[in-house]
């Protein structure tokens, strides 16, 4: 390959680097993510249209884009309902007693007056008795009104009845009534009164039927003479009032009534609304009309809504992740996966609300929607799991949303946010992948308590409703569990995301790797549990990745392995080969194992970030003992051979990230202090803060974002963590020696 070919494909390799990083791909994907939202969100906002002319037949079938009233049938079957309702009566007491016993007063006062004269009273007779009658029923009416019970066209029936059903008296009455003494009247006071409470206990429409009875019920009493029986009658009849009226209000009121109980009657998602080849009906066109459906009439509002909306829900992200200090900031294939996440959540919400419909309206809440929160919580951070919570809630509260009149269910939004956020606060810090499914638990419960706290507010649901709802509820807790570790492996393996459930599994002492480091070069494996010890601990003291720094102690030297002997820890009682050759072999066997430990690493499909530290945790330090016994050996040899420190140095790369420059710090510190016999805290800190400063001063941490004041937290807890581990040896400065008893 010559120096154009090799230019050439560098050229190309900083291009596919460099977009990792680029600010405009990073623009590009927040792009991306709003078409993800904007797709996600169409079906639901902004109804399809269609070009359909009044008259014409329909070039395809169209189906109504969700559930809806039909308007036509939902009318007549309020209109079936209201003929239904019968007419509504109001029986009213009208004090028919009260109008005998006013008559009777009269009639006793006027025939006992000897010095009224009968052709008098029959005058007097003639005005009274009506208007006796009159009076008592206008003082019904008014204590009625008085009560509030009745409405005023009800009065005004009432009066009008009275007045067509009102009794004429025959004038020859009232020449008889006179010649009536005390005890006549006195006789027919029970009987008149008796027959009249009899017939008003019955409702009365039409008073001239209950009149048809009088007679019969006279001739049973107990009245003897035929003027008495006669009056009796003729004084039943004209008190005798209709005391059932038709109420005209509330008729209307329950024929209203009946209209608005009656079920509406719905088109449901998905149900055909035009056959293709029908033809289009002033119904059909006016039931598209309604429903958004014509191209001429659309309304654009809701298209610009969406699209204002789709930008705004990722800008949102986008502010979150520009303000934090995480990767994804700047690493745009973490981004990418964090998009794949959304659109992954967001198709598993639509397809349950393929199921949802009026027999099912509560399915939504098995979706699993909790799935990204958990998903971007273990590969990427829980901050942002948090933020992407709040935006899968929203998203839910669209897409589930079954009402018309609103864009959002809030019922859907706060189960979603309640068990994301239950889901994040579960599986943060997870070691185990049967944490998943104890957040899968957790999910269903909390979902549980969430959807029943809304029941018992709304108080409205059927029994059946709230039953399905908290099994759906139940069911999507562990369906989210199952998707969650169905998908994790493809995210670790795509993405070369090094979860910390991998960690935890990488760090198994049974790993093939491992199980090589343990029996073929236990010194090391030993040497590689103590780094580990010390780099977890140095790690977590400046917040950085504790776990990533112990499992890529386990394999920092896991390359050893291909020549165990040449490394002083893995020679027990045998003569050191490194004495026997030159000191420039010794060089290339020391700085193979960071590549061999790669190649190995990467045979078993080891992750990057592990690979990383391998590689990197000698970054180019100089191998100081090999340089300077070539130097010596060209002394004593009298040659006039020149060495460079870079032939004796490790071929890197620097540490790129914290965790590797700790493990690196880790490596020499162990090394140097378990080559000290009977170490005191003086060597401790003295050798802790010399190996820093040195790699310091050559320049090791120019490629990390490691801080001085970093530096010194590492030291310190490095002194703390050998201070437990070398406790028993190591010597204080206080001691002094025991005195001699003489």
């Amino acid at each position: 390959m010559n120096k154009d070919e090799v230019k050439a494909k560098g050229k190309i390799h900083e291009q596919l680097i460099g977009w990792k990083y680029s600010a405009w791909a990073r623009l590009l994907l927040f792009l991306l993510l709003a078409l993800v939202v904007y797709f996600a969100l169409h079906t639901k906002l902004v109804p399809q249209v269609y070009d359909i002319q009044l008259g014409a037949r329909s070039e395809k079938t169209i189906y109504a884009p969700s559930q809806t009233e039909n308007t036509v049938e939902t009318a007549k079957a309020r209109e079936e309902a209201a003929k239904k309702v019968l007419p509504v009566y109001r029986i009213v007491n009208l004090k028919n007693d009260a109008m005998v016993d006013s008559i009777f007063d009269r009639l006793t006062q006027i025939n006992s007056d000897a010095e009224v004269k009968t052709e008098d009273k029959v005058s007097i007779f003639q005005k009274v008795i009506p208007q006796l009658v009159t009076d008592v029923e206008n003082q019904a009416i008014k204590a009625l009104r008085d009560s509030g019970q009745y409405n005023e066209d009800l009065f005004e029936e009432i009066k009008k009845r009275l007045e067509e059903q009102q009794y004429r008296v025959p004038e020859e009455v009232y020449f008889k009534l006179p010649r009536l003494t005390t005890a006549d009247l006195a006789a027919m006071h029970p009987v008149t009164k008796g027959i009249v409470s009899k017939l008003i206990n019955d409702p009365i429409l039409d008073a001239q039927e209950a009149r048809a009875k009088v007679a019969e019920l006279v001739n049973t009493s107990d009245l003897t003479k035929n003027t008495t029986r006669e009056m009796v009658q003729e004084l039943v009849r004209v008190v005798l009032t209709p005391n059932k009226f038709f109420d005209q209000k509330g008729t209307d009121d329950a024929r209203t009534d009946a209209r608005e109980s009656a079920n509406i009657v719905y088109i449901n998602k998905n149900d055909v609304l035009v056959n293709q080849g029908e033809m289009i009906t002033e119904e059909l066109y006016q039931r598209l009309d309604k429903l958004e459906l014509l191209k001429d009439k659309a309304n654009h509002l809701p298209q610009f809504g969406l699209m204002v909306l789709s930008v705004l829900l990722p800008f949102l992200l986008f502010m979150f992740v520009r303000q934090s200090a995480l990767p994804i900031q700047s690493n745009n294939t973490q981004l990418i996966m964090l998009i794949l996440i959304f659109t992954i959540n967001v198709v598993g919400m639509k397809i349950i609300t393929l199921g949802q419909n009026l027999d099912y309206p509560y399915i939504g809440y098995l979706a699993p929607v909790a799935m990204g929160s958990i998903l971007i919580a273990i590969l990427l951070d829980t901050q942002l799991a948090f933020i992407s919570s709040v935006l899968f809630a929203i998203l839910s509260s669209i897409i589930f949303n079954l009402e018309q009149e609103q864009l959002f269910d809030f019922r859907y939004g706060l189960v979603t946010l309640v068990v994301c956020f239950m889901a994040v606060f579960t599986i943060q810090r997870a070691s185990q992948r049967s944490t998943i499914l104890k957040a899968g638990f957790v999910i269903s419960l909390f979902g549980l308590l969430t959807i029943t706290s809304i029941l018992l507010l709304e108080g409205q649901i059927s029994h059946k409703e709230a039953l399905l709802s908290l099994v759906f509820a139940a069911t999507g807790g562990l369906m989210t569990a199952v998707f969650v570790i169905g998908l994790l492996p493809f995210f670790e393996v795509a993405f070369g995301i090094l979860s910390p459930l991998k960690m935890v599994e990488l760090s198994n002492p049974n790993h093939p790797l491992l199980r090589k480091l343990l029996t073929e070069t236990p010194g090391t494996y030993h040497h590689s549990v103590m780094v580990g010890n010390l780099s977890e601990a140095a790690a977590e003291s400046i917040g950085a990745n504790g776990l990533l720094c112990r499992v890529g102690s386990y394999y920092h030297d896991i390359g050893k392995t291909k020549r165990p002997m040449y490394f002083i820890e893995n020679q027990t009682n045998i003569e050191n080969p490194h004495d026997r050759i030159d000191p420039n072999l010794s060089t290339s066997i020391i700085t193979a194992h960071p590549r061999d430990g790669v190649e190995m690493l990467k045979e078993h499909k080891i992750p990057k970030a592990i690979r990383d530290i391998a590689e990197q945790h000698h970054g180019t330090t100089l191998l100081h003992y090999f340089y300077h016994k070539a130097i010596k050996q060209a002394e004593e040899e009298n040659t006039s051979k020149e060495f460079r420190e870079e032939d004796f140095r490790y071929p890197g790369p620097k540490a790129q990230g914290k965790e590797a420059a700790i493990v690196g710090i880790a490596d020499s510190v162990e090394a140097a202090v378990r080559s000290l016999r009977n170490p005191t805290l003086e060597q401790i800190d003295s050798m802790v803060h010399k190996i820093i400063k040195s790699r310091l001063d050559d320049g090791q941490f120019n490629e990390c974002d490691l801080t001085l004041k970093e530096l010194d937290i590492i030291a310190k807890t490095l002194n703390e963590t050998l201070l437990g581990i070398f406790h028993s040896r190591i010597e204080y400065p206080g001691e002094l020696a025991p005195k001699k008893t003489s």
